[in-house]
């Protein structure tokens, strides 16, 4: 795994890359619907869990359309 799949990432850092609120995304945390863990009370998230995440949402979208 290099540095950037690696790379542990902060719910503004996430909204930031998926283009989504800081509510919309501590929303999905706490439901457990997206890959996140909580460090000292504030949750991360691991970017390589986020893109294999994403690719699993659109698979998903992609399958329900055939």
């Amino acid at each position: 795994m290099n540095e950037v799949e690696s790379e542990i990432l902060t719910l503004e850092e996430v909204a930031a890359y998926l283009k989504a609120g800081k509510r919309t995304v501590y929303r999905l945390a706490q439901k457990g619907e997206i890959p996140a863990f909580k460090l000292g009370g504030t949750w991360r998230f691991r970017r390589s869990e986020l893109d294999r995440w994403i690719a699993a949402q659109i698979a998903e979208k992609t399958q329900d359309k055939t």
